[in-house]
């Protein structure tokens, strides 16, 4: 997977109901936990225990990965099946 632009994550912080990621760009991301329901259903020190890469952010204990490219472009857990109508 392709970096966007060389930007990669620097650090990661939860609060409530928000995971806030720090790019290497100077932003930083706010992001609803209930888009990553592994994440939000995880207890802090789950949460805790991230590794940052050049390409994303990764939780080894509830086997979620995120990629900066797809929160840079503002998608959720991209395994959730869509609702039937």
């Amino acid at each position: 997977m392709k970096r966007m632009n060389g930007i990669s994550a620097t650090a990661v912080r939860f609060d409530e109901y928000t995971m806030w990621v720090d790019l290497s760009d100077g932003r930083t991301l706010g992001v609803p936990l209930a888009w990553f329901p592994r994440l939000l259903n995880a207890t802090p020190a789950q949460r805790g225990h991230v590794e940052l890469s050049r390409v994303g952010l990764h939780w080894e204990g509830i086997d979620e990965d995120i990629s900066v490219a797809g929160l840079l472009a503002g998608r959720g857990d991209m395994m959730r099946q869509p609702a039937q109508d």
